[in-house]
């Protein structure tokens, strides 16, 4: 979920080499392709890059090209994000470039040009812990961007079948599906390794030595290291990245992607069955011995070969009943997908803080709020088959609702008023204007109940979750 006072350049669960278009609706495109080396000008995005064999020229001058640019900048634009430590926004970016972009292709061409430091952004993680953000200039994340649209149609095609985050066409859904064919299969328990700060412990001379196998463009091979050590500003002083690929910026994904690679293909040779999202991933057994063996030796082999911590102590084996993965829970023998009891709670917690009784907020923003959350959540965790967990939600969310306009009414006289207006009998709302009971309580009662019911709640413009279940059957079609 992003943080929306300053969301994240990239979203970690998100797919960066695929066009996002969902926020600019129909009247607005022109804003988004016209030509940022040209002014009035507009390039057709290519849809799809060609594979490496098709490139007509190097892998840099494909980078540079307008047309890879173009559909770089409308994924840029489309994910937003804050400004880097130049604090140029999304913004005012295209009349800054236009004049420096003739400069800036020639250094990278030639092979001078040198990144930006990111700026360091730190949010909570629901473990407890922080997860370090480097948001990258707004130049850089078009730079990396154009560089991930070169690199996935030389990478992707070789990666397992069994890796489902930050690819095309592949998604956590299609990973908590295989999850649980796996299960059904037999395979009850899990191998799940935790890598402690993957993303702050890459090494990269073992990233890059893996990207060097398929491409041999030692200006791109250049350019990436420099990314990987282009720095960090924390509180206005520079500090070196000698390790890591700081999360933030497009180009970190598909590179945690192709060092895993290696242990894709390590477990696939030893005929495991296994799914992996970014760093997170589980190996599957048929027995609980089995899965340890498993775990000892693929810790071994990530320490060894691709020089990773292994979290000794959130790393488990688990029993598939109690296996939780991106969110989900898989429940008994048919491994049936539910939303995990921790999701379910970090969800109610984040809707106490949208309908919290102190927020000086209208209740036109309050619902406007809860239903891009509510239809984003939904739109993750409607692979669950749990219509009675979402009923009780439904339910909660109503009564929360009821509450916030309880208080909101304040005064007796004006709780009667509104309540008589709502078809409250007058002596029924009469009485309970005068009550001495709590919000809570009172967001239960008969008069709230047939005042502000389910229908008027709706014309409100609250969203139902079971309608919203109901519209995304779709999803669950082959769970």
């Amino acid at each position: 979920m992003k943080n929306k006072e300053e969301p994240s350049t990239n979203s970690l669960r998100g797919n960066p080499s695929a066009p996002t278009q969902q926020d600019h609706p129909a009247g607005r495109g022109d804003e988004t392709t016209r030509s940022l080396s040209r002014p009035g000008r507009t390039v057709a995005a290519r849809a799809e890059q060609p594979a490496l064999s098709l490139f007509p020229m190097s892998l840099m001058e494909a980078v540079v090209d307008q047309a890879n640019l173009e559909t770089a900048w409308r994924n840029v634009k489309a994910n937003r994000g804050a400004p880097g430590p130049d604090g140029i926004t999304i913004t005012k970016f295209p009349d800054w470039f236009r004049t420096r972009w003739p400069q800036v292709r020639q250094q990278l061409l030639g092979g001078t040009y040198r990144p930006g430091p990111v700026r360091r952004k730190t949010i909570d993680k629901p473990d407890g812990g922080q997860r370090l953000l480097g948001i990258p200039n707004v130049l850089d994340r078009l730079i990396q961007q154009a560089i991930v649209q070169v690199l996935t149609p030389i990478f992707d095609p070789h990666f397992s079948e069994s890796s489902f985050g930050f690819r095309p066409q592949r998604s956590a859904h299609g990973a908590a599906k295989q999850v649980g064919r796996t299960i059904r299969r037999g395979h009850r328990y899990a191998a799940d390794i935790d890598l402690s700060k993957f993303f702050d412990r890459v090494q990269h001379d073992v990233l890059l030595t893996r990207v060097a196998r398929r491409v041999d463009d030692k200006l791109l091979l250049r350019l990436i290291g420099r990314y990987l050590r282009a720095g960090v500003m924390v509180d206005g002083a520079l500090q070196p990245t000698d390790i890591g690929t700081p999360q933030g910026g497009p180009l970190s994904p598909i590179l945690s992607n192709i060092l895993l690679d290696d242990l894709d293909k390590e477990l696939e040779r030893r005929g495991l069955p296994f799914v992996r999202y970014a760093d997170d991933f589980a190996v599957f057994a048929k027995s609980k011995r089995s899965a340890e063996r498993i775990m000892t030796s693929v810790s071994r082999y990530l320490t060894g070969a691709l020089r990773l911590v292994v979290n000794q102590e959130k790393s488990q084996v688990v029993a598939s009943t109690e296996f939780e993965f991106l969110g989900f829970a898989f429940v008994k023998s048919r491994a049936t997908i539910n939303v995990a009891a921790k999701s379910v709670r970090k969800f109610k917690q984040r809707i106490r803080e949208i309908t919290g009784r102190s927020r000086g907020i209208s209740m036109e923003d309050r619902l406007g709020r809860l239903r891009r959350y509510v239809r984003g959540w939904m739109g993750y965790f409607g692979l669950a088959s749990q219509l009675k967990l979402f009923d009780r939600l439904d339910q909660w969310i109503r009564r929360r609702i009821r509450m916030c306009h309880w208080k909101q009414w304040r005064r007796p006289k004006r709780r009667r008023e509104m309540l008589i207006r709502l078809g409250v009998p007058r002596r029924q709302a009469i009485r309970h204007a005068r009550s001495r009971q709590g919000y809570w309580h009172m967001s239960k009662t008969i008069a709230s109940g047939v005042g502000l019911n389910n229908a008027w709640l709706a014309e409100q413009g609250l969203l139902s979750i079971k309608t919203l279940w109901a519209e995304l059957a779709p999803l669950r079609r082959t769970a």
